[in-house]
Order: structure tokens, then C-alpha cells, then sequence
């Protein structure tokens, strides 16, 4: 087992590289995250990450609260500082030169191109997100059609979500879900 100094370069090492491919915010790269923190490094089980990427959710802020509660599962408040900082850092820096450089690429043939080829990319990595995510959280025909009707709200309504998290704790509450 490593100790928590060799557990915070790896922290920091494996959200590094994450936050550079996360199109679309940390949500694209949940997958990932859940890949490296429940069958790689075993710092959380499946339930509790959908249980931490909810609470990352639900609290105000940006969705890149996720990394920071997974480091904190890993090696405690060093863990959360170590995955938020490797999080935001590299890809603050690199948003800062590249729309220096989008703005003068954006209107070209290649700024279109490549405009047009990371949409599809952004979707794709969304959308496998939240696969994962339904998987480990519907652990029963009941948690999947919460998950089901959740879904149908925000495609169809306006509605915002949380509500259908707040129905979803008071039936939770109720002992219909148990």
C-alpha cells in the first residue's frame, strides 16, 4: 500500500492528465475518475462514488467538485487540496492561451473544423458519464425508474433538477426506494 506521500503524486499525476482531456467540464471525464478511483485504486466503492458525484452536484459551485471529494476519499483534506489544484491548474493555463489563440483561429476553415470535431467528442463523453453513473447508483427497479422519470423531467421540462433530487430523498425517506 502506498503511503499518503506516493498517494498524492498519484493524485496529482492522474488529475493532471484528466483535466486536459476533459472537454465539457469533469463531468466528460467521470468514467475515467471512476475507473482510477473504484476498480484501479479501490479508494471508494460504486455506490459511494455515484453517492459523492450526487453531493458534487448538488452543491453549489462548479462539477469539478467531484475530483476534490474522490481526493479526499483517497488521502483525506491533503488528498482534496492535491486532486482539486491538478483539476483546475493545467487546464486554467491552457484555456488562458488557447482562446488567446481561438480568437484569431475561430472564424477560419480550421477553427470551424475543429469546433465541429470536439462537439461530438464533448457528447460522447457526457453521455458515457452518465452511463457509468446510472449504473452504479440503480441498483434496483426502483432506483431506475427515479433515475427514468428524473431524466424525462429535465429533457421535457424546465424544471430544475434538484427537485427531482429532493422528490427522489423524500421517497428514499419514505422506504419506497429500500
Amino acid at each position: 500500500m502506498k503511503g499518503e506521500g506516493g498517494i498524492l503524486g498519484d493524485l496529482a499525476v492522474q488529475f493532471i492528465l484528466l483535466s486536459l482531456v476533459a472537454f465539457g467540464g469533469a463531468n466528460a471525464v467521470v468514467p475515467e475518475i471512476h475507473r482510477l478511483a473504484v476498480s484501479l485504486r479501490h479508494w471508494t466503492t460504486d455506490a459511494e462514488f455515484a453517492r459523492l458525484f450526487a453531493i458534487a452536484n448538488a452543491a453549489p459551485g462548479p462539477n469539478v467538485m467531484i475530483s476534490t471529494l474522490v481526493g479526499w476519499k483517497a488521502a483525506g483534506i491533503p488528498g482534496a487540496i492535491v486532486a482539486t489544484l491538478a483539476m483546475c491548474a493545467p487546464t486554467c493555463l491552457l484555456t488562458y492561451f488557447v482562446s488567446r489563440a481561438w480568437e484569431r483561429w475561430r472564424l477560419t476553415r480550421v477553427g470551424k473544423a475543429i469546433a465541429a470535431g470536439l462537439t461530438p467528442v464533448t457528447v460522447g463523453f457526457i453521455g458515457a458519464s452518465a452511463l457509468l453513473l446510472t449504473r452504479g447508483a440503480d441498483t434496483s427497479w426502483r432506483l431506475a425508474a427515479v433515475t427514468i422519470a428524473t431524466a424525462l423531467v429535465a429533457w421535457r421540462t424546465k424544471l430544475n433538477p434538484l427537485w427531482c433530487l429532493a422528490a427522489a430523498a423524500g421517497l428514499g425517506l419514505a422506504g419506497a426506494l429500500g
